[in-house]
């Protein structure tokens, strides 16, 4: 095992040899502190890097690798959006948090250090986690590892770019509307947003009608390792999901046998064109699902809704609001040109002009479309669909908007497949579908139902088993950041 390779291993197998006394945890995260001062310079995911603890937690994890945790030593990112880690800024990618810095852990970065691993610092988040691409005034542009001149997706661009690279095997991501899984389907990793509820927000955040935590990584074991790393309540937590009948991890390594009913959507929740190298891809990972055994048709798209755009973007705004009143708090900083980005600026604008009962109001209403759309769909254990209708858009394809309708409509034209989840609170998962004729990656996306991970998992591991997408190919920043 050589040094340059180390970090080519799953997070699994990175603990597995640090535990065997293979690999010393130090070893590993010196390299992949040395790739992400590379990564920096050709893709720029990083908005902080912190060698002394990340070092230190890797001392610890080699002095004791049986009592390190179950991902002693692995190298890991969080995101810097909205959940706190000690001794790390928190901005939310923006300028107006100034010099935030949090001297308390937020679950989903104290779970990741209990459970043993090394946190070498966050990753860049679109402001306020607003946008589909990762583009903050703050820190200037994230460039997709496998064409620089593209976005990584967002608005966890700087965890997938940083995780595709190969300076980490998984990093910390967020969701509220797909941000998980579009960085994931534009940089070619696994992305699940868990269920609504099954990882706590706490303290920073309480009950978030849309938002939820999760990571990206290479392999779907990874995943679900995190996943039972990341799960369960906060005390003081309003609401939470259940617990599951057994670890996610066993989703992967074993399942009852059963078939599956899987209905196949080519059209998203509104009209907008979709990719025909998408659809492609959908109908292939189909076709390798029904060889697999499962029963799958093709459906009409029953979650169609017109209204999904003023409804959600309603929302957008409201949330682009709520974290510019954080950011003047934690700072003393006001909203204006000089604090935030001019479409975030306009967002919070229209944010804090909407009247609480029209906020309550949109909210009833989602949740009314939530439950037509979870009945409609009772009938399949998961839907197949793209996970994007357009390809990975080019750097800037945001520039010079500043209004928040003309950006929503260009950035629901992008990724209409994602936020019906949020909406919902069911689990999805954006899984890799090969590489384009572009040379950047394909994905597809699946949907399940409530509480309904360990299926999500089970299937997106059959299809890993398949070969639906070459887990040894690296994009061509790679080499750089490899050196």
């Amino acid at each position: 095992m050589t040094k340059t390779s180390v970090l080519d291993l799953s997070a699994l197998d990175q603990a597995a040899a640090v535990a065997a006394g293979d690999l010393h945890a130090r070893e590993l995260v010196e390299e992949s502190l040395a790739r992400a001062g590379r990564a920096q310079g050709l893709l720029g995911p990083f908005a902080h890097l912190d060698s002394e603890r990340a070092l230190a937690a890797a001392e610890a994890a080699g002095s004791d690798p049986a009592g390190a945790g179950q991902l002693g030593g692995v190298p890991y990112a969080v995101k810097d959006l909205a959940l706190a880690c000690a001794g790390m800024p928190l901005t939310c990618g923006s300028r107006l948090f100034g010099d935030h810095l949090p001297d308390y852990d937020s679950a989903a970065a104290a779970r990741p250090k209990a459970a043993g691993m090394a946190v070498i610092g966050s990753t860049v988040s679109a402001e306020f986690g607003l946008y589909p691409v990762t583009e903050p005034g703050r820190f200037g542009v994230v460039r997709n590892p496998w064409s620089p001149e593209h976005t990584p997706g967002g608005s966890s661009g700087g965890a997938a770019a940083a995780v595709a690279a190969g300076v980490l095997p998984l990093a910390g991501a967020s969701d509220a509307g797909g941000s998980i899984r579009i960085p994931a389907a534009c940089c070619g990793l696994v992305g699940l947003k868990p269920s609504r509820g099954r990882v706590s927000l706490g303290p920073d955040m309480g009950d978030h009608f849309l938002a939820c935590e999760g990571v990206v990584s290479r392999t779907v074991a990874d995943t679900a390792a995190m996943l039972d790393v990341l799960a369960g309540p906060e005390t003081g937590d309003a609401s939470w999901a259940p617990p599951p009948e057994r670890p996610f991890a066993e989703a992967v390594s074993s399942w009852n046998g059963a078939r599956l009913r899987i209905g196949l959507i080519m059209e998203p929740p509104i009209e907008v064109a979709v990719d025909e190298r998408h659809r492609a891809a959908a109908t292939r990972v189909g076709g390798l699902l029904a060889g697999l055994g499962h029963e799958v048709e093709e459906v009409d798209p029953f979650w169609r809704n017109p209204e999904l755009p003023d409804l959600f973007g309603g929302l957008w705004g409201v949330g682009a609001a709520a974290f510019a009143g954080w950011g003047t708090m934690v700072s003393g900083l006001e909203p204006g040109p000089d604090t935030l980005d001019p479409l975030t600026l306009a967002f919070a604008a229209r944010g804090g002009a909407v009247p609480a009962p029209a906020y309550a109001g949109l909210v009833v209403a989602l949740q009314g479309y939530a439950r037509a759309v979870v009945a409609a769909g009772s009938r399949w254990d998961a839907i197949l669909s793209p996970a994007l209708a357009q390809r990975p858009p080019a750097v800037g394809a945001l520039d010079g908007l500043t209004d928040p309708e003309q950006a929503l409509a260009r950035m629901l034209a992008f990724t209409p497949f994602t936020p019906l989840a949020n909406v919902t609170g069911q689990p999805a998962i954006s899984l890799p579908a090969g590489i384009a004729d572009d040379g950047m990656p394909l994905a597809v996306q699946l949907t399940g139902r409530p509480l309904g991970e360990a299926t999500l998992l089970h299937l997106a591991a059959e299809l890993e088993r398949t070969g639906a997408w070459d887990q040894s190919l690296r994009p061509p920043a790679y080499a750089g950041v490899a050196g």
